[in-house]
């Protein structure tokens, strides 16, 4: 199977294709790591998330046109591309025609005798998705969705702020909003956390620890790929289920190839 890393950091690639690996162990799946080629360093925004999808969706084609892909895992928490690599793209702002009175039918007035440049041609329509041959998995959907298995009412912690809105609008297409209890978020540039695994490890403790006692969740995801060895170093310090989106992923695709071990 193929993970797809949304950004372009070979360095992430690696490590979240090492956490894929440890999930898969013993399941007889083999794991290559793929970084795309253009786009954000970092998804810390719903534009970067935005600016990642279509090269997610370019690489996840090249990786199953060169073979050995029996399953793909998009690894970026807001899950880019995937809805279009699944052929069902979701309907943005204007795909609606807006509701309201029909005019009624009358004369056609004539036209003022007043000169008007041409209107501009429309841009031209997108190629429409076309659906990949495998199965595709993103690593939100199913930590979300394994978080909240046995109806528990779950929360997500993670590093990137700017992202409140896009992470409830995501729990809110996946139909899970009656179990969500909210996201906490640690303080200060998720660039910077990132890159002092200590402080990530003590800040992500405090928003998990938040969650359980203020929310109520019953079990917390870890918002991010790269974030796998906090959960499970979390994990080992709390009672409630902290769940790692890469593990979780993997976990859905072996059991969508009949190769659980």
């Amino acid at each position: 199977m193929v993970l797809i890393n949304p950004n372009t950091s070979t360095a992430t690639t690696r490590m979240m294709t090492a956490l894929a690996r440890r999930a898969l162990a013993g399941t007889g799946l083999r794991v290559r790591g793929v970084t795309v080629s253009e786009g954000p360093p970092m998804l810390t925004d719903p534009a970067a998330l935005r600016a990642a999808a279509p090269h997610v969706v370019a690489a996840a084609h090249q990786a199953v046109t060169s073979g050995d892909c029996a399953a793909l895992i998009v690894a970026a928490f807001g899950d880019p591309g995937v809805p279009e690599l699944r052929g069902r793209p979701d309907a943005g702002p204007g795909d609606t025609p807006a509701s309201g009175p029909r005019a009624t039918p009358g004369p056609v007035p004539r036209p003022e005798p007043v000169s008007r440049p041409a209107p501009a041609p429309p841009p031209p329509l997108p190629p429409a998705p076309v659906p990949l041959p495998v199965p595709v998995v993103g690593i939100g959907e199913a930590a979300m969705a394994e978080a909240a298995e046995a109806g528990r009412r779950f929360g997500i912690a993670t590093t990137t702020p700017r992202l409140a809105g896009s992470i409830a609008a995501h729990v809110e297409r996946l139909g899970l909003a009656s179990r969500y209890t909210g996201t906490r978020f640690t303080p200060g540039a998720p660039e910077r956390l990132a890159a002092r695994p200590e402080a990530l490890l003590a800040a992500l403790e405090t928003a998990v620890r938040a969650c359980v006692a203020r929310d109520g969740a019953e079990a917390v995801v870890i918002g991010g790929g790269p974030l796998g060895d906090a959960a499970a170093a979390l994990q080992e310090r709390l009672a409630v289920p902290v769940v790692a989106p890469i593990p979780a992923a993997c976990r859905q695709i072996a059991r969508l190839l009949g190769a659980v071990s």
